[in-house]
């Protein structure tokens, strides 16, 4: 079997209602299936996709009651998402800073901007 990449990547999010809205009215990413985790019935699973849902773009959440951030968790705090190039990098930045949503500069990490 040829492993070509990522499938997708499950996060966990304590606001599902802030999160559709982040992801699909900022990001523009279309929400593609909202269920309920198999595992536990209480909590949401949204997933959302590029516009046609092509495999390998799917990003997904738990909807689980968590709290804040303690630095030194060993957790995973950002999410990095493929854009077409720098120009993509100034529109994404001009577009969170008008939203007033934190980001960083443009900067390069192993050769690419990001």
């Amino acid at each position: 079997m040829r492993l070509a990449g990522i499938h997708h990547v499950t996060a966990i999010t304590a606001d599902a209602p802030g999160n559709r809205r982040f992801y699909t009215g900022l990001l523009g990413m279309r929400l593609v299936k909202k269920t309920v985790n198999q595992d536990d019935v209480r909590a949401y699973h949204l997933f959302y996709a590029d516009g046609i849902g092509a495999p390998g773009t799917d990003l997904t959440f738990f909807d689980w009651p968590v709290g804040p951030r303690v630095p030194g968790s060993h957790d995973l705090v950002r999410t990095g998402l493929r854009v077409a190039g720098s120009d993509a990098l100034a529109w994404w930045q001009d577009r969170f800073a008008r939203a007033g949503v934190a980001h960083g500069p443009v900067e390069e990490r192993d050769g690419r901007a990001v």
